[in-house]
């Protein structure tokens, strides 16, 4: 299993960014570069908890599906996304919005993953995935500052 955490400060208010963090049409723009989209659940508007969304991604030239659900909505605080189905053994991610004392967010993202294959799977985090999750993780971080900001 990895555990990364990615900290995001944000010059809006928690509530602001917590609910863009569940819009749908915001997280898909943040993954254009792999081509997101849903193919299933909730296709726009903004996730609450039990919604579940079908995300299909190409990623290293493969195209990927994932289920996500929400397991966890403490607004503005905190929310859980976690696979329901997909390429990962598990996939939690944990979101935190905190004020930071100047009107904005500290945004920090903790994310558990494991991946399938077993020894194989590992290899993989180690080799390749350990570094790509976290960029991922950033360059949807870096869309939903720019919305929440502009």
């Amino acid at each position: 299993m990895t555990r990364f955490e990615v900290v995001t400060a944000i010059s809006a208010p928690p509530p602001r960014v917590f609910d863009l963090s569940l819009e749908v049409g915001i997280h898909t723009a943040s993954m254009s570069a792999s081509g997101e989209r849903v193919i299933g659940g909730v296709s726009s508007g903004q996730m609450k908890l039990g919604d579940t969304v079908t995300w299909q991604a190409t990623h290293f030239g493969l195209r990927w599906r994932m289920t996500s659900g929400i397991t966890v909505h403490n607004p503005p605080g905190h929310f859980v996304d976690e696979q329901v189905s997909g390429p990962f053994k598990r996939w939690y991610h944990a979101h935190y919005f905190e004020p930071d004392g100047s009107g904005g967010t500290v945004m920090r993202d903790v994310i558990d993953f494991t991946a399938p294959l077993g020894p194989l799977g590992r290899i993989a985090e180690r080799l390749v995935l350990n570094r790509y999750m976290p960029t991922l993780i950033r360059t949807r971080n870096n869309h939903l500052k720019a919305a929440a900001e502009g």
